[in-house]
């Protein structure tokens, strides 16, 4: 499995789904489901949409949770006069740990750019916060046999800026774009050569040290039941799960992947 040095981080990225009192439910169900031992093994945060960021806060703060509250975006400025974005120090002042960077629906449907990936980037960390930064290829693009080199300049332009350090500490989530929402997968063996691409990358930009502590997750139809199948590769140290993290049932299976595989 993934490398024993880096402990997963299995990650419920629930999009604009859920309001307040659905989140909270799902979080208390889930912390039923999941047992000391699965922390242990697993890190897991929770991403729900920003209404419901304070409510899933005080439940795992009042309850000593062990799931770490995650956002799915910010701006990369403080404060202005940017209406509807959300600044990352409101996001800090509520303890969020987690924020997604540059998720493929934010770049095909919103016009998010290489550069605004990389400004929100060094904001999130500049705020006490982990990036996980998000790279994918289309469909198009796999066919034409270009993933590696979408992927590679996606994750060399996220990371510009960034001190070698703090890249070790950082999440990247290998997407791919012809899977999300689809119920395609990748292979195992796929998803696999794209992570340990972007270790390459990461290795030549920041360093061996970097590269061999920066966790690399795979998102895209990720489920219960090819949880355990992904997370045995090498390369690959966690999840970013869509759908079935909507699901606490389908959500703790997949955190439980060691479990499931026994």
């Amino acid at each position: 499995m993934a490398n024993a040095t880096r402990k997963p981080l299995i990650s419920g990225n629930w999009k604009m789904h859920h309001n307040h009192f659905e989140a909270i439910q799902t979080v208390q169900k889930l912390t039923y489901l999941l047992h000391k031992e699965d922390f242990d093994d697993v890190d897991v945060s929770v991403h729900p949409p920003f209404t419901d960021i304070r409510s899933v806060q005080t439940v795992i703060e009042a309850d000593e949770l062990e799931i770490a509250l995650g956002a799915q975006h910010c701006h990369w400025e403080e404060k202005g006069a940017f209406t509807g974005e959300v600044s990352p120090a409101f996001l800090a002042k509520l303890n969020v740990s987690y924020v997604i960077c540059g998720h493929s629906e934010r770049r095909e449907l919103f016009g998010e750019t290489d550069e605004m990936v990389n400004k929100k980037a060094l904001a999130i960390l500049k705020w006490g916060m982990t990036p996980i930064i998000c790279c994918g290829e289309t469909d198009a693009e796999r066919e034409a046999g270009g993933t590696d080199e979408k992927v590679s300049g996606q994750v060399r332009a996220a990371l510009a800026g960034i001190s070698p350090e703090q890249v070790g500490g950082l999440v990247i989530a290998y997407e791919p774009i012809w899977a999300i929402g689809t119920g395609k997968t990748a292979s195992a063996e796929d998803a696999q050569a794209v992570c340990a691409k972007v270790r390459s990358v990461v290795s030549e930009v920041a360093g061996a040290d970097a590269a061999a502590s920066v966790r690399i997750q795979y998102g895209g139809s990720v489920k219960p039941s090819n949880a355990a199948e992904l997370m045995a590769q090498p390369d690959i140290d966690g999840a970013l799960v869509g759908g079935a993290s909507l699901v606490a049932e389908d959500f703790a299976g997949i955190v439980q992947f060691q479990t499931q595989s026994a």
